[in-house]
């Protein structure tokens, strides 16, 4: 059981870090048993990369929504309608977005 370090997100999110400490089940220098234990755990106040992702293409998302909500109150604008949905449907695919707005549109 060998020691590392250990970086934790605010999300919950966390990773292994640096090799600190060498247990006694393992002889060679360099080496690790396969084990690992915390030695120190580093709490970051952000969240991670991937919830920072998320949250960037769920606005991205909301803002389309928004829009095309606009344009078919408005009218006459099909055809950008039709480009935000896909370009909506491709951030949900990606991303694992709810896609609600294909219950309500079609074409």
């Amino acid at each position: 059981m060998c020691y590392f370090d250990q970086t934790r997100w605010a999300c919950g999110y966390w990773r292994w870090g640096h090799f600190r400490q060498q247990c006694n089940k393992e002889y060679r220098m360099g080496e690790t048993c396969g084990l690992k234990l915390v030695y120190e755990t580093r709490t970051e106040r952000d969240v991670c990369k991937l919830c920072h992702d998320t949250e960037k293409k769920q606005r991205r998302y909301d803002k389309m929504y928004r829009d095309v909500q606009r344009w078919q109150r408005e009218g006459n604008r099909n055809a950008t309608i039709e480009r935000t949905c896909a370009e909506m449907q491709e951030v949900s695919l990606k991303h694992n977005v709810p896609f609600p707005f294909l219950y309500f549109y079609s074409h």
